[in-house]
């Protein structure tokens, strides 16, 4: 558990604020808040706060039944994406009643509204929360935290669609698309996928999905386009079809981030699996059906400490090329699992103990090595799928975020892999070589200095000599509506700096830069220029040999694009 004093230093100063009436001590609390890192932080819950049954606690303020409701929803848009649905802290701390019973309204209310330099946004004087609102959620913390009904086998077949049968679907490509250079692209607020050919560059397809598609994953076979919302909603597109169509769909929970599909030779295209935020848990399914096979909770003892966390979530998953499994990061407890699909009936597990909280991760160059960020301990995970153990756990920059990461040969120090980050400005590279460059092998080599702290994603690709490194969550304009571009022939040189929202000319509107994705050629770099929903949008694609704009795709029905996944490279797990 937190140590009950985890925010004394920051709330004694927001009290003696409130206290004393003083606007610079205020002024002085939010110079260090790295407002990129709030903005991640920042993140609400697709859980129904109306399916939260209250809880009325003894010690805690009165309240009625309408504040509670309208307390729920503000903690589950606000507060339940970092906090956790049962407050037990993730990317933000815990708020159990023992602590906030123990500090009192006043702190509190203070801590809320003035928010902290160790991320926490400052809802009050942001202009976010009102007074009253402000007041109605110390109060509403100070009580037990209302729990969303659990989510399980039966529930999932009640959602459970399959619109078009296997047998129904076409044996062979009935269209006349380039699969291997077709693009997912995520149109967040919309709650629908856009499908672009990568060659045309025109939209083929606009397909409804869940809300804020997380991520796109490729069938083995390359012929299924999975794609999963936070809602939990999973939704599996058959590429085949004359028209590519939705042929199955399932919630597998309230709220989910992550799917993948069996790769390994002999079990392509058997299985699927997708990860819940909400309830705890994965699920197993079958891979042409999305048919739920087998349900497993996460909920368990942390790493270090052992305490029981009742909210464990499921973040990455990636098929493994070693053995028939999956590989599954487990959140909040810490901790990896290699779960092998060849009985479901007698399901076996190699779980490995590492670093908390586990994110979000990639392959190395040779497919061996799941690298993998543990972004609150500032460490990268490094497991071997092969012998199916701890291979390193590499001390990196501040909260690495790294996507799938970036692997490419270091000039100096043989091949690497690369993690950027949300809390500072550095690009650092790991070997990843151990027989060919022992002395590097799970250290960091080289060190990079970006433009800025707030990045997303970095990415490069075996055909190219670019690294692309985002900003999006950067505070400074400038920096998140551009990429920086190093050589990587020539590290050590800095990095040219791309306008690329400059390069969009879609008008007013933040205009954050996300997510560079290369085609299958790997000659070109697609950028989403991600506005907002009443502003225009756009995807900006670069010429990689030049650094060039080479075309700018704006559509009204690009809404808030966000990832973008080629289909050849997710397949492949080329990045």
């Amino acid at each position: 558990m937190m140590k009950k004093d985890w925010y004394l230093k920051p709330l004694a100063v927001a009290v003696t604020t409130v206290a004393l009436g003083i606007g610079a001590v205020q002024a002085q609390q939010h110079e260090s808040v790295d407002e990129s890192e709030a903005a991640y932080r920042g993140t609400d819950s697709p859980v129904d706060p109306a399916s939260a049954k209250t809880v009325r606690t003894p010690g805690a303020p009165d309240l009625t039944d309408e504040e509670f409701e309208k307390a729920k929803e503000i903690y589950f848009q606000r507060c339940a994406g970092c906090h956790g649905v049962l407050r037990q802290g993730a990317t933000g701390k815990a708020l159990t009643t023992d602590i906030t019973q123990e500090r009192g309204i006043e702190y509190l209310k203070a801590f809320i509204n003035f928010g902290s330099a160790a991320g926490m946004p400052n809802w009050g004087t942001s202009g976010d929360l009102t007074d009253e609102e402000i007041e109605l959620m110390a109060k509403y913390i100070m009580h037990e935290p209302p729990q969303p009904p659990e989510f399980g086998l039966a529930d999932m077949k009640d959602t459970w669609e399959v619109l078009v049968a296997p047998e129904d679907r076409p044996t062979e490509q009935m269209n006349d698309l380039d699969i291997e250079n077709l693009f997912s692209v995520t149109l967040r607020d919309a709650g629908q996928i856009a499908l672009i050919d990568g060659d045309s560059k025109e939209i083929v397809k606009i397909l409804d999905t869940g809300y804020a598609v997380h991520i796109s994953r490729m069938s083995a076979s390359g012929r299924y386009l999975f794609v999963i919302g936070r809602d939990a909603k999973v939704d599996m597109i058959d590429l085949w079809m004359e028209d590519p169509e939705i042929v199955a769909s399932i919630k597998i929970g309230m709220e989910a981030r992550s799917v993948e599909t069996s790769k390994f030779e002999g079990y392509e295209d058997d299985l699927a699996i997708a990860g819940a935020y909400w309830p705890p848990h994965y699920v197993i399914m079958d891979g042409e059906t999305l048919e739920p096979k087998k349900i497993v909770s996460t909920r368990g003892m942390t790493v270090g400490t052992q305490e029981y966390h009742p909210e464990p979530r499921v973040a990455a998953i990636v098929a493994s090329h070693q053995h028939p499994e999956f590989i599954v990061n487990v959140k909040e407890t810490g901790k990896v699992q290699l779960v092998n699909y060849e009985n479901l009936d007698a399901l076996s597990m190699v779980e490995i103990d590492t670093s908390r909280f586990l994110h979000d991760g990639g392959w190395d160059g040779s497919g061996r090595y799941f690298m993998t960020a543990a972004n609150e301990s500032n460490q990268i995970v490094v497991i071997d799928a092969k012998d199916r153990d701890l291979e390193a756990i590499v001390d990196v920059g501040e909260i690495p975020h790294p996507g799938r990461g970036a692997n490419f040969e270091d000039p100096e120090h043989g091949p690497v892999w690369a993690t950027s980050h949300l809390g500072d400005a550095t690009i650092q590279l790991i070997g990843t070589d151990p027989e060919g460059h022992p002395d590097n092998a799970w250290k960091v080599v080289r060190t990079l200095d970006g433009q800025g702290g707030g990045s997303l994603f970095i990415k490069t690709h075996p055909e190219s000599d670019n690294l692309y490194v985002d900003t999006a969550l950067n505070p400074s304009e400038d920096i998140s509506q551009s990429v920086a571009v190093f050589d990587i022939n020539d590290l050590e040189a800095g990095y040219e700096v791309l306008p690329i929202a400059e390069w969009a000319d879609v008008g007013e509107g933040p205009k954050r830069v996300v997510q560079p994705e290369y085609n299958q050629a790997g000659d070109e770099v697609w950028f989403s220029v991600w506005n907002t929903m009443d502003e225009t949008s756009a995807l900006v694609i670069v010429d990689d040999e030049t650094r060039e704009l080479k075309h700018v795709i704006k559509d009204e029905r690009l809404v808030t694009p966000t990832g973008k996944f080629n289909v050849i490279n997710t397949q492949k797990d080329i990045y």
